[in-house]
């Protein structure tokens, strides 16, 4: 256990995956009520720097990723169902410190985006407006790259697990992993291709989302890569494994730990009663230690 497990750990979120669902299911809720509401909430930094719009830091978490629909509900579901297995497996704390890992690099992300257009993309700012810019850029950070990081630690973390896909197909874990993996890669380098794109009724290069989609895919999916570089050692171990890894380090723990003062008559040291004093015997030859019940009772030892 860290320093930082001890110190903070008592905060962690349990069963946080059923807070994100809960989550995206107030933001169906208010799509399907007010739709235009929703983008008051997504995480737009122009809105948080210039109208001091602070709460978009974290309401863009209850932005649904996709319209609601019947296969919205099984992913949703199977989501939920490998966060908890991943909180089982790796606790509370450290699948807490993964998700808002996550969501910290994604708004880390969304800064760095807007600094960058305007360092390198000005005449595009200002050409279109740089509300109604960056009012476009902000529906792009969402949850859906954070849900593929918990998919992707799960695949590291059980990859020879089966799956059914499409209910019928059973698949390894890691074979989907990869499959994701891959076009990831692929929508990182390719893009939004090149010419010109409509995007709210605005013909833009296709170039100017193409880098902000490389901004979205590496910093949502940057928690991943930091867990799967200082956690090597826990890829590929069950959950039994970890448990039983954790037990040991536990015991071995409690052997190794010494206490500074123990009464040699009761066995009682500063760990189990830290309400009493130790105290040496000078009349004991020896070093023999007594709590203050016994310091003034015992017999003393002489050694002939």
């Amino acid at each position: 256990m860290s320093k930082f497990e001890k110190k903070f750990g008592k905060y962690a979120i349990k069963n946080i995956s059923l807070a994100l669902i809960l989550c995206y299911a107030c933001g169906y809720l208010i799509s399907w009520i007010n739709p235009t509401f929703l983008n008051y909430l997504t995480l737009n930094p122009y809105e948080i720097v210039f109208h001091g719009q602070v709460w978009r830091l974290v309401s863009w978490l209850i932005v649904p990723p996709d319209s609601f629909d019947f296969f919205t509900l099984l992913m949703l579901y199977f989501y939920y169902s490998i966060g908890t297995t991943l909180e089982r497996t790796w606790g509370t704390y450290r699948y807490n410190l993964y998700l808002f890992l996550g969501m910290i690099f994604t708004v880390v992300g969304a800064f760095a985006l807007m600094g960058y257009n305007y360092l390198f993309q000005a005449e595009a700012v200002a050409l279109y407006g740089a509300e109604t810019f960056f009012a476009i850029y902000a529906t792009m950070f969402s949850t859906y790259y954070v849900n593929m990081s918990i998919f992707l630690a799960f695949a590291a973390t059980f990859p020879n697990m089966q799956v059914l896909l499409f209910f019928l197909i059973p698949v390894k874990v890691k074979v989907m992993g990869i499959i994701y993996g891959a076009l990831l890669v692929y929508q990182f380098i390719a893009g939004y291709g090149s010419g010109l794109i409509s995007v709210a009724g605005m013909i833009v290069p296709a170039t100017l989302f193409t880098v902000a989609n490389r901004f979205v895919i590496g910093a949502s999916l940057l928690n991943f890569v930091v867990f799967f570089f200082t956690s090597r050692n826990m890829i590929h171990m069950s959950p039994k494994q970890v448990k039983r890894r954790q037990e040991f380090k536990r015991e071995v723990k409690k052997a190794v730990k010494v206490t500074r003062h123990k009464c040699a008559i009761c066995g009682r040291t500063e760990e189990s009663n830290p309400e009493l004093e130790f105290r040496f015997c000078s009349k004991c030859e020896g070093n023999y230690e007594y709590c203050q019940d016994h310091l003034f009772t015992h017999t003393h030892v002489k050694h002939n």
